[in-house]
């Protein structure tokens, strides 16, 4: 019996050493643009025609943070993700609860600060040697969107803080619904698109808006250049 114990807890082992180690590879990249892609274009779209659940949603969220922990070897790093996690985790735990305080803001800048460090970890694994493979590549692209769900983020703490933040056609509710209009607006802000049924009606969210605008532009044009210079310095050692 004791055998048939130990041998399973070597599997636990060994199952949890795979996992912690795979988010450090490279190939990690195409596994969190597929996890995305759908929490940017497809959530959205679940969320207008009510095929979801809070808590679903939560969840993706929750996982993604989840894997943050795991992204650094740093000891520092990985106690900050970790309590940013359980924080966030607490928090809406919380509010799923019959607890009677309502700690909604608390949990989206608990968020906010996940996301940050989360795209930080990312850039980190991203620009880490002088490698360039398509899993940079996806890398890169995972940051972009990570930046596109930050804005989102912050547009609804903007909204929760001064009453205001974007407004148009569709309406906002104060809820998880709304991260679909968010996501949408801070998508079309990053692209510089501006189709203009939503629009920023609150100083700080004008500024964000544009902000964000900026970054796409900088953004690819930054990252290819390093990408390229990385190359570069990679092939001639």
């Amino acid at each position: 019996m004791k055998k048939v114990i130990t041998k399973r807890k070597g599997h636990v082992k060994t199952a949890f050493k795979s996992f912690t180690e795979y988010w450090l590879t490279d190939a990690s990249f195409g596994i969190l643009l597929l996890l995305l892609i759908f929490t940017v274009f497809v959530l959205p779209i679940l969320i207008e025609y009510g095929q979801f659940h809070s808590i679903f949603v939560n969840t993706v969220f929750l996982f993604l943070f989840f894997t943050g922990i795991w992204s650094s070897t740093n000891n520092k790093l990985i106690v900050i993700t970790s309590a940013l996690f359980f924080a966030q985790l607490g928090l809406r735990i919380l509010r799923f609860s019959d607890w009677e305080f309502e700690f909604y803001l608390s949990e989206r800048i608990v968020g906010i600060l996940n996301m940050v460090v989360f795209i930080f970890l990312n850039i980190r694994l991203l620009f880490r040697d002088s490698e360039i493979n398509i899993y940079r590549v996806i890398g890169a692209i995972n940051v972009y969107l990570l930046v596109a769900i930050l804005g989102a983020f912050v547009f609804e703490i903007i909204q929760l803080l001064t009453g205001s933040s974007i407004t148009g056609t569709p309406e906002l509710v104060g809820l998880d619904e709304d991260y679909a209009f968010y996501i949408y607006f801070s998508l079309v802000s990053l692209t510089t698109v501006g189709f203009g049924e939503l629009y920023p009606v609150q100083i700080m969210a004008k500024m964000l808006s544009v902000f964000l605008s900026t970054i796409g532009i900088l953004y690819p044009a930054v990252v290819i250049a390093r990408l390229v210079s990385g190359s570069h310095h990679g092939n001639h050692k």
